[in-house]
């Protein structure tokens, strides 16, 4: 069963998000994101079947990495009892996101919708890992105005 929990839609503006990076800014990148999960086991099959490569780790392992792109996910397994509310979602720059929604119905996975269009140009659609991680599969497309 996938996790739900309550979210919000609100429209993200389109800020300079997509400029360059400052010259003089003391960050180059995100190197890797670190999510907790329950079951180890669950978590691996669900990010392999959406295409991350196992990088070290696996189903048995308390602590996994997965490439993606120049980073990486981790996942750690957490103590029974460790509980988590909802903290945001990652944004995950994928080459076709239709085919990756597909990867993701084929997979048996199931998620909230279909892939759409956003007002800061971006077609997307979210899906939530079995530890209730919500993540967004994402392309930068062009406006009408550029």
């Amino acid at each position: 069963m996938t996790p739900t929990r309550p979210r919000s839609h609100t429209p993200i503006p389109p800020h300079s998000y997509t400029s360059p990076v400052p010259k003089d800014s003391p960050i180059e990148s995100i190197s890797a994101v670190t999510l907790f999960c329950h079951d180890m086991a669950a978590g691996v099959r669900f990010y392999r079947a959406l295409g991350f490569e196992l990088a070290y780790g696996g189903e048995a392992a308390d602590f996994t990495v997965f490439r993606a792109g120049g980073g990486f996910l981790n996942l750690v397994s957490a103590a029974p009892e460790a509980t988590w509310s909802p903290w945001g979602r990652i944004v995950i720059y994928v080459d076709d996101v239709d085919a990756q929604y597909r990867r993701a119905i084929e997979a048996g996975l199931a998620p909230e919708f279909e892939p759409r269009d956003a007002p800061w140009h971006e077609r997307y659609f979210h899906i939530l890992d079995p530890a209730g991680h919500e993540l967004s599969f994402a392309r930068r497309i062009r406006s009408a105005e550029s």
